[in-house]
C-alpha cells in the first residue's frame, strides 16, 4: 500500500498476506482524491472511514491534512496493520475504533463532513449501507458520503444520490446529506 499525496506521499507499507480486506486500488484511490481535491479543503474537515480495511483511505486523508479521521474496522488483523502504520507515521489525528460498522452507525452521535464506506462487496446487507448512513446521526447538512461498490449495485434512484464514478472494477457513488 502506498500513500499517494500529501505529507506522507510515497510512503509504502507492506500489507500482510493474511489481511482479508479488498483494498481500494491505488488507481481508484488516486482518481477519487484528485476529484475530491477540487471539492474539499481537507484541512477543514472531519472524516470517517467505515470498513477501513488496510486504512488506505484514512491515511490518505491524514496525509492531505485532515485534522480528524476516524476509522472503524472489526477485523483484528486489519486493526493491527492500521495501528502499525499509525505508529510509523506518528500521527495523532487518527482515531481507530474496533467495532461492527452496523452497530457503530446506529450508536454514534458524532457527525462528520466526509464519510467513506468500503464494505465487502458480498456483504448481505450491502445495499442498506447508504440509507443507514444517510439516516444516522453521522451526517449533518452538507456531509459528503461516498460508497465504494461493484457494478452490481446501482444507487442512482436514492434521493440524496448525486453522482457515480467508475475506475476499472471500482465504482463510487456519491451522496449529499
Amino acid at each position: 500500500m502506498r500513500i499517494i499525496s500529501g505529507k506522507y506521499r510515497r510512503r509504502r507499507f507492506d500489507v500482510p498476506s493474511n489481511i482479508t480486506a479488498r483494498p481500494t486500488t491505488d488507481m481508484a484511490r488516486e482518481s477519487l482524491f484528485n476529484l475530491l481535491n477540487n471539492r474539499i479543503d481537507f484541512e477543514e474537515i472531519t472524516a470517517l472511514d467505515l470498513f477501513a480495511g488496510t486504512g488506505a483511505v484514512s491515511f490518505e486523508l491524514l496525509s492531505r491534512g485532515c485534522p480528524q479521521v476516524t476509522c472503524v474496522e472489526i477485523a483484528a488483523t486489519q486493526l493491527r496493520f492500521i495501528h502499525k502504520v499509525k505508529d510509523s507515521l506518528q500521527d495523532p489525528n487518527l482515531n481507530i475504533i474496533r467495532a461492527d460498522v452496523f452497530k457503530f452507525i446506529g450508536l454514534s452521535h458524532s457527525a462528520f463532513d466526509l464519510i467513506f464506506a468500503d464494505p465487502p462487496y458480498e456483504h448481505p446487507r450491502f445495499a442498506e449501507i447508504p440509507e443507514l448512513i444517510l439516516g444516522s446521526q453521522l451526517v449533518r447538512p452538507g456531509t459528503l458520503v461516498i460508497v465504494e461498490h461493484s457494478k452490481a449495485h446501482d444507487f442512482s434512484n436514492m434521493p440524496q444520490f448525486t453522482e457515480h464514478r467508475n475506475y476499472g472494477k471500482v465504482n463510487f457513488s456519491f451522496f449529499n446529506a
